[in-house]
């Protein structure tokens, strides 16, 4: 079949008019048209935009991680944006609410890939929704970079098309563990939601204290909560009649905030843990003054800690932004994601491809984003290895 019987009549038209000199501004546009669509032929891009699609809670009783990870990617983006993106094209990020819920989650994947046609996912928050995308992104060779989640269900086995910039939380569990062990404690009691992530943080405190057998440190109670929740009354129940020294709680900012301040009112002097995905500030909000003592782990730079550069740049912009008190460690995680990210697209040049993505960010060893290392090869898509601790004080502040 000849192209010209394979158009309908108006394109068909349209071509005659263009061959003998008739057609004007619609030929023009359709030559235009043409010339772009041929350039960029990779889904997601154009001649001057990179579309980007992010599942993420917006709404709902976790809805802080998703704005604060969305909230510091955006600002990222958004300076590149101002100085005339990546090789001429801008980038924009899609976000659609899924309520931290895997099922929702699966859906915009799915819309994001199919309807839409983003070049990238990028940023998902949590386990159990990251876990529900992460199938149709592999499906696709859709890249699926930088979700807000340590879980090693989402890092082994490694796929070619998966990024993540954070520590895990093997690597949280292990430092927590580290911490009970040097403060001399020995009876921890776990609560945990009962998804994904709970179970993720639950595996690596097992692992982490299977690793140190002469530790002493052991497992006095696991008590699982429902995800979003603040009806903690069989956990609290159950953990308190074990007697620990200390509760790890791996779960959200509400349900974690409600877990101590029963738990303080019911005379508990124990000590408390947190891995990142808590919602650090977001906690301290919760607990207020109450929360001195409560420890948390971290992934990312304190995101008041001015001394390192990529921090600085952060504050600056924010600044900028009109928003100089809104930071927050998920933000930060957005924005150093953003970076990351960026940094591929910059090496992997004017024309644009999925697979050149990947390669460009597997080239990325030890690059320094200005105080945070970060470190990809064809071997290992997990960026950094980084973890801290940081407290609660007694204003309600968090300090390292």
């Amino acid at each position: 079949m000849s192209f010209r019987s394979g158009v309908n009549g108006r394109l068909a038209g349209l071509l005659v008019a263009c061959a003998i000199g008739t057609g004007g501004a619609s030929c023009a546009a359709w030559a235009a048209n043409t010339a772009t669509t041929t350039a960029t032929s990779e889904q997601g891009v154009t001649a001057d935009t990179i579309l980007l699609g992010q599942s993420a809670a917006l709404t709902g009783p976790t809805a802080v991680l998703g704005k604060q990870m969305n909230s510091g990617a955006r600002l990222y983006f958004d300076h590149i944006n101002q100085q005339g993106g990546i090789h001429g094209r801008k980038i924009r990020l899609e976000a659609l609410d899924d309520y931290y819920e895997p099922e929702p989650a699966a859906k915009n994947t799915k819309k994001l890939i199919e309807e839409d046609r983003v070049f990238a996912l990028f940023g998902y928050v949590g386990t159990p929704t990251s876990q529900a995308a992460l199938p149709l992104a592999i499906q696709a060779r859709v890249p699926f970079f930088g979700p807000y989640t340590g879980a090693q269900s989402l890092r082994e086995p490694r796929s070619r098309y998966v990024f993540h910039v954070r520590a895990g939380y093997n690597e949280e569990t292990a430092a927590i563990v580290r911490q009970i062990q040097t403060t001399g404690l020995k009876r921890v009691a776990v609560v945990y939601n009962e998804d994904a992530y709970g179970k993720a943080g639950l595996d690596g405190l097992e692992r982490a204290l299977k690793a140190a057998p002469d530790s002493g440190v052991q497992i006095v109670a696991r008590e699982p909560v429902v995800r979003n929740t603040t009806e903690i009354g069989d956990a609290m129940q159950g953990s308190m009649k074990a007697k620990p020294d200390a509760v790890v709680m791996i779960s959200a900012y509400r349900t974690a905030g409600a877990f101590v301040k029963e738990a303080l009112r019911r005379g508990y002097n124990g000590q408390f843990y947190n891995v990142s995905f808590v919602g650090t500030q977001a906690l301290a909000n919760v607990v207020g003054a109450q929360g001195s003592g409560v420890i948390i782990s971290q992934v990312m730079p304190h995101p008041g800690n001015a001394t390192l550069p990529i921090v600085r740049e952060y504050l600056r912009l924010l600044q900028a932004a009109g928003k100089p008190s809104e930071f927050d460690y998920a933000s930060i995680e957005g924005f150093i994601a953003a970076k990351t990210f960026t940094e591929g697209l910059r090496r992997a040049g004017k024309d644009l491809t999925r697979e050149k993505l990947v390669t460009a960010l597997e080239s990325m060893r030890n690059y320094d984003l200005g105080g945070f290392i970060v470190n990809f090869t064809p071997e290992n898509h997990v960026g950094s290895k980084f973890v801290e601790m940081t407290i609660i004080n007694s204003k309600g502040q968090v300090i390292r």
